[in-house]
């Protein structure tokens, strides 16, 4: 391979991974994957229906009575192999992920396929915690609860960080006993499929299975389902209201982490003794510019202290400007490309009309029209209210926008005012108002004093109209994937 080469799946290409075997769609059709740094359609993949959903349902519901009932030590042992195998080959895939997805090699597809790989053995690891509890109901009576699986678990995943994303739904389903249906994107289907090539043989047929194919027919096929027990989607919010509806026509349990318009806060003492170079790069970090803005996290509005704007707004368009755009595949680049133009032309128009409105261009401009790769520059506008659509609704681009405060009340008041409640980035050295602030910030997710992204163990998940449950960790993984049983003995009957 060359440096701008990758190898795509050669039994993946199928599209569908049903009772541990490749099965392309009955009727033939395909559906075209795109590289959008280069805009060329890299390979075609099975366009699986409820069809094939049908089949990966039956093989999971087969499959269902003996997984559950293998050593919680056996299901974390196999996760653990999982992610070994796809360690050996990350660089493998790491570049299909970059081809397809136009995430960067370099500061995110690489990154992406090794902390997928670390989500697979954490769970692997602490597989085995999926523990109940003795209740002391007094003398004679022997009660106790057990974590139980729902069953079937049907998943359903964006295109944003598909690796991780992922792992992260097959470790925490079948870990806990679960069988998985997982659909990916459309427009980011390989890595998966990669995978899923990785794991072929791996666990018994039926517990793993993959379907490939549009939202509105593989998707809605998955969470109408009367198979599936338990539905987990992220992406949008506009998408999840649906997948929540289908999952509540039927009763079925559901985990949904859906969109964000994160807030990052920061205040004086965060730039003091020698902090500013270090607080500008962090707040570069939490936009995701290296991801293109393309992340739910993203900390997309940015409230900064009166006092140090002068100060700090000049480094952050620096780091932020200093990243090089280019080839997702290209070894020097920092900033790969959006997903697809229909992406494109969305953040296009947010940023077109912002600049109507009389917002000004800290860095970046409004994206050309019609350019030879997806590759918006990195964009932040001032001269913005925190009323605007383009400081409301997810842009999912790398557009941030920086709005001045002066007081902590103001800076909680603007953090809040959206309907979502995601994450939340919080600058300052302020013990007090650390406690205060992240109390008071309609968040499921804070990091304060840095830009980071989720680490396995970690609870993540949101409020409001961010979604419901949470993921990333053995307790949500317990909470959102199993049910609670109790049973109670009347021992001196039982005798």
């Amino acid at each position: 391979m060359t440096l701008l080469d990758y190898r795509l799946p050669e039994n993946g290409l199928a599209g569908s991974f049903i009772g541990g075997a490749w099965h392309r769609p009955a009727d033939g059709r395909t559906l075209p994957v795109e590289n959008p740094s280069r805009r060329v359609v890299i390979c075609r993949v099975g366009r699986g229906t409820g069809i094939e959903v049908n089949l990966a349902v039956q093989a999971a519901r087969a499959a269902l009575p003996a997984w559950r009932a293998l050593a919680a030590s056996e299901r974390g042992r196999l996760l653990a192999e999982l992610g070994r195998r796809l360690e050996e080959n990350a660089e493998e895939v790491a570049r299909v992920l970059a081809a397809e997805s136009g995430n960067a090699i370099k500061t995110q597809s690489r990154g992406e396929a090794m902390g997928a790989a670390g989500v697979l053995k954490y769970y692997g690891g602490v597989a085995v915690e999926q523990k109940g509890e003795t209740l002391p109901l007094g003398p004679g009576l022997f009660s106790y609860s057990t974590r139980e699986p729902h069953g079937v678990v049907g998943s359903i995943i964006p295109w944003n960080s598909p690796l991780q994303l992922g792992c992260v739904k097959i470790s925490m389903a079948l870990a806990t006993g679960n069988c998985l249906v997982l659909k990916p994107a459309e427009d980011a289907p390989l890595a998966i499929l990669k995978l899923a090539e990785l794991a072929d043989g791996l666990f018994p047929p039926g517990v793993f299975n993959v379907v490939t194919g549009l939202g509105e027919e593989a998707g809605a096929a998955l969470a109408h389902h009367s198979g599936v027990d338990k539905v987990s989607f992220t992406g949008s919010s506009e998408v999840g209201r649906l997948i929540g509806h289908a999952a509540a026509d039927r009763i079925a349990k559901l985990t949904l982490e859906l969109g964000g318009k994160s807030p990052t806060i920061v205040f004086p003492d965060a730039i003091a003794d020698g902090r500013l170079d270090a607080t500008a790069q962090q707040i570069a970090n939490a936009m995701r510019f290296a991801r293109q803005g393309q992340s739910c996290t993203a900390g997309s509005r940015l409230f900064v202290h009166r006092g140090i704007w002068d100060d700090l707004m000049p480094k952050v368009a620096e780091r932020s400007s200093a990243l090089n755009v280019g080839d997702a595949l290209d070894p020097d680049v920092d900033m790969g490309a959006v997903v697809n133009a229909e992406r494109y032309a969305e953040i296009r128009a947010f940023v077109a009309e912002a600049e109507a409105k009389g917002a000004t261009f800290l860095i970046g401009g409004t994206p050309e029209e019609d350019p030879a790769g997806f590759t918006p520059n990195p964009t932040i506008l001032t001269g913005v209210d925190n009323s605007w659509r383009i400081a409301r609704e997810e842009v999912f681009g790398p557009v941030m926008v920086a709005i001045p405060f002066e007081t902590e009340e103001e800076a909680i008041r603007m953090a809040n005012d959206t309907h979502y409640g995601l994450a939340a980035f919080l600058f300052t050295r302020d013990v007090s108002r650390i406690t205060r602030l992240t109390r008071a910030i309609d968040a499921g997710w804070i990091q304060v004093n840095q830009g980071g992204g989720q680490i396995p163990g970690m609870s993540y998940g949101g409020t409001k109209q961010s979604g419901t449950g949470s993921e990333y960790s053995i307790e949500g993984a317990l909470e959102a994937y199993t049910y609670r049983k109790c049973v109670t003995i009347n021992i001196e009957s039982a005798a």
